[in-house]
């Protein structure tokens, strides 16, 4: 990408959504003003740390999170203003002469500006050096230096704001496990023709963060988990947690948990499942992205499966993933998902697909449950075309363990 393709780019507002990037905006000036050498340096706790670096190869003398005492740097003396921010030769200013980097790197032609964040706060520099001297170098390059360093700091800014947020998010989640604040609640699996209680999907239920909030999706709970590292401890808290009402429940009613494949994929079920027995436990695979390595998870999976574990994909018919799950798991259970089961009384579209999935459970031996029942003429519908395992607000809500047991009684 051009300097000014970038440069416009990020003055426009929207350089971080479209793709410009500070490294590329490194990149870009250096070699514009062909420097050997660009970077972004933090004034932290009285050190110069380098946070970003061009080029970014083992030969570059300066590397990206290495530091040096701000005493002994361009960069202080330019900020405090000992050194004028534009040098075509280092060595003819004393100031510069002094350091025994500017001969031992060497350093010759230098530019380097302060990054003020929108607060007025110093942040550090945004520089370019040459190792000879340049003096073609003039008032132009300069103030083209001083626009970069303003958009450096744009972008720092909300790297900080995005890093706060990861921050915020994970003391949240870690509140949560260490308070112990996730509880489970149970939705009945009914199957008409027993007209029996099958199983339960265990589901997870968070606090809400202050009185009168309304309380956040789980979904949005477990995206934030992941994204703050903490996903796969959040995962395995809900699933033993949920897996707990197996011993309050009969002998012939099993419980299903949720499960994310990239988590099978780094051997989680060994942590999760290596003294249980498994007959009753059904593991939902939840992930609505494609996975890479359907090989390998299915691999991991075999023995457990071999142990009882039954495998379910989830929301089925909510996209294209479900299908790639569907041909490459062979999963003993099929679940519909709610966007299908949803007005399939009304909607041929629905049934026709709904019921391609039924002919395939009976070719397949698998067998299928649909998600999302609300009333009873959705149920008469499934039950028209082979779906006789549902789930849903027309069965039964989620509640808790005790009412669970109750309504096997």
């Amino acid at each position: 990408m051009a300097l000014s393709d970038l440069l416009k780019q990020s003055l426009a507002g929207n350089g971080f959504a479209s793709g410009a990037s500070l490294p590329q905006l490194l990149s870009a000036i250096r070699q514009h003003l062909e420097m050997d050498v660009a970077f972004v340096a933090e004034f932290f706790e009285g050190r110069r740390v380098f946070r970003h670096v061009d080029p970014a190869d083992p030969g570059n003398p300066i590397q990206a999170g290495a530091g040096d005492p701000l005493e002994e740097t361009y960069c202080m003396r330019v900020a405090e203003g000992r050194l004028p921010q534009l040098m075509r030769d280092a060595k003819d200013y004393p100031a510069a002469a002094e350091l025994p980097v500017t001969f031992s790197l060497p350093v010759g032609a230098h530019l380097s500006v302060p990054i003020r964040l929108s607060d007025g706060s110093l942040y550090g520099t945004f520089c370019c050096f040459s190792h000879h001297a340049d003096q073609t170098l003039d008032q132009r390059d300069h103030n083209m230096m001083k626009v970069f360093a303003d958009v450096a700091a744009q972008f720092i800014e909300s790297e900080q704001k995005r890093d706060r947020g990861h921050r915020q998010i994970a003391q949240r989640i870690r509140t949560v496990l260490d308070e112990d604040g996730l509880s489970m609640v149970y939705q009945p699996i009914y199957d008409v023709p027993s007209d029996r209680v099958v199983g339960f999907e265990a589901l997870s239920r968070f606090p809400s963060r202050s009185e009168g909030e309304a309380q956040r999706p789980p979904d949005l709970w477990f995206s934030d988990a992941r994204e703050a590292g903490l996903g796969w401890e959040l995962e395995e808290r809900a699933i033993q947690r949920g897996l707990a009402a197996l011993d309050a429940l009969p002998a012939d009613v099993f419980v299903s948990a949720n499960i994310s494949p990239e988590y099978i994929l780094e051997g989680a079920l060994d942590e999760v499942f290596s003294d249980r027995v498994l007959e009753r436990v059904v593991l939902e695979i939840t992930e609505h992205a494609a996975v890479e390595h359907y090989d390998r998870l299915a691999t991991l999976m075999a023995p457990f499966r071999r142990r009882g574990l039954r495998i379910a994909v989830d929301d089925a018919g909510a996209g294209y993933a479900s299908f790639r799950h569907i041909l490459n798991l062979a999963p003993d259970r099929i679940k519909l998902d709610i966007s299908l089961t949803r007005d399939i009384d009304r909607d041929g579209a629905r049934r026709a697909l709904a019921a391609a999935f039924s002919r395939f459970s009976e070719v397949t031996g698998t067998s299928i449950v649909a998600e999302g029942v609300e009333t009873l003429s959705e149920l008469r519908t499934l039950l028209d075309i082979g779906v006789s395992t549902v789930q849903g607000f027309y069965i039964g809500r989620p509640e808790g363990l005790p009412e669970a047991v109750a309504r096997c009684r």
